[in-house]
C-alpha cells in the first residue's frame, strides 16, 4: 500500500507544473482591473476626504471651534485608516494602489476645500458634503465590487456606515429641530 501511493505522489509532481517561491507566495484571489479601478476611486477619495479634514482642522474658526476641531479630528484618523484598510485589501489581491499627490488631485470627486480661515458653520456643511460625496463614490461602485469580491464589499460597508454616522453628527451642528 506504501508503494500505491507513493507511485501516486510521484505521479501528481511529474503532471503539475513547478512553481515559483513568488508564485507560491501570492496564491490566491487576484483583482481583475475593474475591481482595483473601484477599489482605487474610493481611496483617492478617503485619501483625499483626511486631506480636506486636515485642512479644515487647521483653519476652523468661530462658535464651537474646540468640539468641531476635535470631531474633524476623529474624522480624519477615521479616513485616513479606512485609507489604508482600502489600499492593503488591494495589495492582498495584487491591486497596486496609487496614494500620490498627482493622482489624488487629478482623480478625486471631490471639489477642493476652501483656502483660508472657514467659520465652524462653513465647516460643518463643507465637511459634511465631503462625507456625503465619499459616500456616494462608495455606493457607485459597491455593487460591482460585491459581484466581484464580497470581502472587498464587507469593507465598503463598514467605511459606509461609518462616514454617514460622522455626516449626521456633524449635520447636526448647524440643524434645528424639525417642525421648528
Amino acid at each position: 500500500m506504501a508503494e500505491n501511493t507513493k507511485s501516486k505522489t510521484a505521479g501528481a509532481s511529474k503532471r503539475g507544473a513547478k512553481t515559483t517561491r513568488r508564485q507560491n507566495a501570492e496564491k490566491g484571489f487576484t483583482a481583475s482591473t475593474t475591481l482595483a479601478a473601484n477599489l482605487q476611486i474610493v481611496l483617492v477619495d478617503l485619501i483625499e476626504l483626511s486631506l480636506q479634514g486636515k485642512q479644515a482642522h487647521w483653519n476652523v474658526v468661530g462658535r464651537n471651534f474646540r468640539d468641531t476641531h476635535r470631531q474633524l479630528d476623529e474624522i480624519i484618523d477615521a479616513a485616513r485608516t479606512f485609507s489604508d484598510t482600502v489600499a492593503e485589501r488591494m495589495r492582498a489581491l495584487h491591486a497596486v494602489p496609487d496614494g500620490r499627490t498627482d493622482t489624488i488631485v487629478e482623480t478625486t470627486s471631490l471639489p477642493a476645500f476652501p483656502a483660508g480661515e472657514v467659520s465652524t458653520t462653513d465647516t460643518i456643511d463643507l465637511i459634511t458634503a465631503r462625507l456625503d460625496g465619499v459616500v456616494g463614490t462608495i455606493r457607485e461602485v459597491h455593487d460591482a465590487v460585491d459581484d466581484e469580491d464580497p470581502t472587498s464589499a464587507d469593507i465598503l460597508h463598514a467605511v459606509i456606515e461609518s462616514l454617514e454616522q460622522f455626516a449626521w453628527m456633524v449635520s447636526a451642528e448647524n440643524r434645528s429641530p424639525a417642525g421648528r
